[in-house]
């Protein structure tokens, strides 16, 4: 049996009744024992201005569990560029990387506020997928459309508060060579002037770029030899034209000799399928609230999301996501995680599991840990 990695991806779920503040600490104990299982790596996304999200600040979170832990490496899934430069980007993980060396993972993505399905003209998948299903037969369900998000007067409001100026305008692939430059210290200005980041340059920080689709994201990564992560957990639709696109463009380069690639899962183990299905009750309704632009609301116990009256328009909202979230008993969801991998090739695994109590979040990291070392990976 081939040897795949698993980490973890967090995004700081406050529960209803709970406090941010909780959460922060919850996911602090979450990596001091998702180290002690064996997990390769913990990563942070960044949201904002969600009641039900504290994950605002990667670099902050990163610091504060890099001095709870020793050995997990610990990454941004993702560090948002329009939302800050390239050089305090590069400070950011600079100072992290000089007080804990060797142990980041820069994550970059591009500004909020875009549809996972990436404008660009992206190539088709060479995977086939017929009747929404790979050859392996992993579920690959119709795309979602994001016009309703994309139109929203709270995204509106997302890009006005969060946006640098001129964002919008900035290519993606120039900032991702400007924080590679400061980097390496190679940067130069338009007029030639250097700039030289302390801390920063020279900093050992892997960098991976994470994508939803075969678009610029992946292409991006591709071209310049690193590291991809694609989102099956977010945008199950696209994952395997993300990883193809990755795949189709990859030049080596100095990090990197052949394409290297994490996808993610959305996981909820526990000791039988029944008790995993309770524990997992609460996610449709959490889902609804984003799609709806609402702002993910506090992770819902079973019994407030049973409460919720869902109307056809609902369910359409989150279907994609409920189908590809694997649910179960340790064995049942290793085997989907093995049929994931199959399909995309995945040289990792990202999970992120989702729980109203913090006590079962560890404990489906733990059964699961245990079964994927129990088949050899």
């Amino acid at each position: 049996m081939t040897e795949i990695p698993l980490g973890v991806l967090d995004l700081v779920p406050v529960s209803s009744g709970s406090t941010a503040g909780q959460a922060l600490r919850n996911s602090i104990d979450l990596a001091r024992r998702t180290e002690r299982l064996g997990y390769a790596r913990y990563w942070f996304a960044e949201h904002h201005l969600n009641p039900g999200v504290a994950g605002t600040s990667p670099a902050v979170l990163l610091a504060l569990t890099a001095a709870a832990t020793s050995t997990i490496r610990l990454g941004s899934g993702a560090v948002q560029l329009g939302h800050r430069t390239a050089l305090s980007t590069v400070e950011e993980f600079g100072l992290l990387d000089a007080l804990h060396p060797g142990r980041f993972d820069l994550g970059l993505g591009r500004s909020g506020g875009r549809p996972p399905g990436e404008p660009g003209g992206p190539p088709p998948a060479a995977t086939p997928v017929v009747d929404g299903r790979a050859p392996n037969g992993l579920l690959i369900p119709p795309r979602f459309s994001f016009e309703r998000l994309l139109g929203s007067p709270r995204i509106a409001l997302h890009r006005r508060l969060l946006l640098l100026p001129h964002a919008e305008s900035q290519d993606y692939a120039e900032q991702i060579d400007d924080v590679l430059a400061l980097l390496a210290g190679t940067y130069r200005s338009p007029e030639g002037v250097e700039a030289h980041v302390v801390p920063g340059e020279g900093a050992d920080v892997d960098v991976w770029i994470l994508g939803s689709s075969g678009g610029q994201s992946a292409q991006v990564a591709g071209d310049r030899g690193l590291r991809f992560a694609a989102n099956y957990h977010v945008s199950p639709a696209t994952v395997l034209e993300a990883v193809d696109g990755y795949r189709a463009r990859f030049e080596p380069s100095a990090s990197l000799d052949t394409p290297y690639v994490s996808v993610s899962a959305d996981v909820v183990v526990a000791e039988d399928d029944d008790r995993a299905r309770e524990l997992a009750a609460g996610y449709g309704l959490w889902v609804r609230s984003i799609r709806t632009a609402e702002g993910a609301v506090p992770y819902p116990t079973p019994e407030e999301a049973r409460a919720h009256v869902w109307t056809d328009e609902d369910r359409d909202l989150v279907q994609d996501r409920i189908d590809t979230r694997f649910v179960g008993s340790p064995a049942r969801v290793a085997d989907l995680l093995e049929q994931l991998q199959e399909a995309t090739g995945a040289d990792e695994l990202l999970v992120t599991t989702l729980t109203h109590g913090h006590a079962d979040r560890v404990r489906s990291y733990e059964l699961l840990a245990r079964e994927w070392r129990r088949r050899g990976h």
